[in-house]
């Protein structure tokens, strides 16, 4: 498997990268190839990019929040081809019910501390000198007339 030269990278590297480890991705890469091998056998559109492939695409939207364009272009497919792409995995990994995320309560749970630090961005008035009608629009009004 050679996915954009990610194959030969060291786990902290790709971990890096994508944002699971490389037995998560495989395991990913499992359950979406059984979907595949569903869908192929419904008589679906076969895809042109391989099962892995889609799936880094999805993880590299997931990781660095780029548009669906951009991403097109890095993997040489349209725009729709990658919004569909993207959405199969989320779908297809979402319903497999073998990877999430812990809820809230596990982070009240754990036996880390967090430590929060709140900026307050709010706006605040700045003193500007008033407008007067006075002095500037009497001048106008009787050099017009």
């Amino acid at each position: 498997m050679e996915i954009q030269g990610v194959a030969g990278m060291p786990d902290r590297t790709f971990r890096r990268l994508t944002g699971v480890r490389k037995r998560t991705f495989f395991e990913m890469a499992a359950v979406l190839e059984q979907a595949e091998a569903v869908r192929k056998a419904r008589g679906g559109k076969p895809n042109r990019l391989a099962v892995e492939t889609r799936l880094l695409m999805t993880l590299e939207y997931w990781r660095e929040y780029r548009t669906y364009l951009h991403i097109g272009q890095s993997y040489g497919v349209s725009e729709s081809t990658t919004y569909r792409n993207i959405r199969w995995c989320e779908a297809v990994l979402i319903t497999s019910g073998a990877f999430t995320l812990p809820g809230k309560k596990a982070l009240r749970t754990s036996d880390r501390t967090y430590e929060v630090v709140l900026i307050d961005a709010t706006e605040t008035p700045v003193q500007r000198p008033k407008k007067s009608s006075a002095g500037t629009t009497q001048a106008r009004k009787s050099a017009t007339r």
